[in-house]
């Protein structure tokens, strides 16, 4: 039996990636509404060029902040930080599944605050797959019951015959100051020179981050010029 689910979460990643392989390149506007406390940031449009394996280019003029978790990775590239794999069966929807597993936190991709973090907090990481579209829904890091992190995806089809996001929404809920340095990390990513946006001294993150995706032009062949300094 353990053989058979195993087999079948390997089925559920591997058409979650068919999936997200037939995107080869796309350009999109993405806009930012950034709402954290400890961080000030203006409604913010960034122009974004994506190329697969993992070519991303971001313009925009002046500063801004996107979070590092979740955005242009691959599905196996998700699966790939988790080991333990199981599906949770919450009887919410016949048409998503859940596939759980723990975060491996010696993982290159995932770089915790401390040894101390490293050690004692394990982070469970829940994958909710929608097996119409097969697409990834949400991604929810949490610590036994407690959430740490959720990303949610909306999507739409667009440029013809794509199903992309059209939505996401990064909320984060750690009250633990042995984390939130972790999550400061996640997200610090600033774009551009201007020094204005600055992280307060703030052990906490609570707050969230929205992300809009509009004009979405896709497969139209990016040359690799594009993606270089």
């Amino acid at each position: 039996m353990a053989g058979d689910s195993s087999n079948y979460i390997k089925k559920l990643i591997l058409n979650t990636e068919q999936q997200y392989q037939k995107v080869s390149d796309f350009q999109v506007e993405m806009e930012i509404n950034l709402s954290v406390p400890g961080f000030r940031m203006p409604k913010k449009k960034f122009k974004v060029f994506f190329k697969q394996p993992n070519k991303v280019k971001i313009n925009t003029k002046g500063f801004g902040v996107l979070p590092k978790t979740g955005l242009f990775t691959s599905p196996s590239d998700n699966f790939d930080n988790l080991k333990s794999l199981s599906i949770l069966n919450y009887n919410e929807n016949p048409n998503e599944i859940t596939i759980s597993g723990k975060l491996i936190t010696d993982s290159l991709k995932v770089k915790m605050p401390n040894e101390y973090a490293r050690l004692t907090f394990i982070p469970t990481v829940d994958v909710k797959i929608d097996t119409i579209n097969w697409v990834i829904k949400s991604v929810t890091t949490r610590i036994d019951t407690l959430k740490i992190m959720q990303i949610k995806n909306k999507y739409s089809q667009v440029d013809g015959d794509y199903f992309l996001p059209t939505t996401s929404t990064v909320e984060y809920f750690i009250k633990d100051a042995k984390l939130s340095k972790w999550l400061n990390k996640d997200i610090s990513t600033v774009i551009g020179k201007d020094q204005n946006l600055k992280a307060q001294n703030n052990d906490l993150v609570e707050g969230n981050i929205k992300i809009n995706y509009n004009k979405y032009k896709v497969n139209r062949g990016i040359p690799d010029k594009v993606f270089k300094e």
